[in-house]
């Protein structure tokens, strides 16, 4: 499964976390086959997901401005270039999940641009509804967590950890010693990803999604960013403490962090 978190990182049982358990989401479906839009439209109310039809691309543009859907799904099986198109100009004005839909017949570059242009998962036809259901609500619970992430930190100037300090307003990540540590624009904005939320299973996929979230450029090279942090951050880089890998689902950043706001601050100077 190819979603944004993994599911290590949410609890099975934790139906209050789930996105959809407590008010129904919003999914604006791009199909242009009556079908296929009734049956998943039928399925997803079912499971408290209001379905918002759209048959093209001037339709699908119209119901995003209008609905404002919480997710939307997009069937490249006819037109690929005018469904890239679509999700460039939806990605341009929103963070909104978006699930691309295709053929079998799609290779891995055709997955890989979808990917790049902001697609957040890619699902081959044919699929289960049971999947694409799990896929749906892993999207949804992703936007949540890193909307809470956001406005939890809000005015959080200062993360504390392991005797580190990083400063949010000017970048600056001082060492244990007291020593200045110079951060690129791609590793503060991981690093803060990681801040958000310690000591937990990210996936790669929900750490791109956070790095947007920090309205940093958009860069996909998460496994060299994350090669840089460690050589910043860890006594043996080859063997890190700090930011672990799980295989197969993703890393945690294993320390745990403070975060203090600018009249916390000013209380402890005093």
């Amino acid at each position: 499964m190819n979603a944004l978190c993994t599911p290590l990182a949410l609890p099975r049982h934790d139906r209050t976390s789930r996105a959809g358990a407590d008010r129904r989401a919003r999914m604006l479906l791009v199909d242009d086959d009556f079908t296929i839009q009734t049956m998943l439209a039928d399925y997803f109310d079912m499971h408290d997901i209001d379905v918002v039809p759209a048959f093209d691309t001037q339709g699908a543009m119209q119901q995003f401005v209008a609905a404002k859907p919480s997710v939307i799904i997009l069937d490249f099986r006819h037109g690929r270039e005018e469904g890239l198109e679509l999700l460039r100009r939806i990605r341009s004005h929103s963070e909104v999940p978006i699930i691309v839909t295709a053929g079998n017949r799609w290779d891995e570059v055709d997955r890989a641009i979808t990917l790049e242009l902001g697609a957040d998962d890619y699902v081959a036809k044919p699929f289960g509804l049971k999947e694409l259901l799990s896929r749906v609500r892993a999207a949804l619970w992703c936007r949540e967590a890193l909307d809470r992430a956001y406005q939890r930190n809000s005015g959080r100037e200062q993360y504390q950890f392991g005797g580190w300090l990083l400063d949010r307003s000017t970048w600056r990540l001082t060492n244990p010693g007291g020593g200045a540590v110079e951060l690129g624009k791609g590793e503060h904005a991981l690093l803060k990803a990681f801040l958000d939320v310690p000591q937990r299973i990210l996936s790669r996929d929900y750490l791109v999604q956070a790095m947007r979230a920090h309205d940093e450029a958009f860069d996909r090279g998460i496994e060299g960013l994350i090669l840089k942090l460690r050589r910043k951050l860890e006594a043996d880089p080859s063997m890190p403490r700090i930011i672990r890998t799980e295989r197969g689902a993703g890393y945690v950043f294993d320390l745990a962090v403070e975060q203090a706001d600018i009249f916390d601050l000013a209380r402890r100077q005093a």
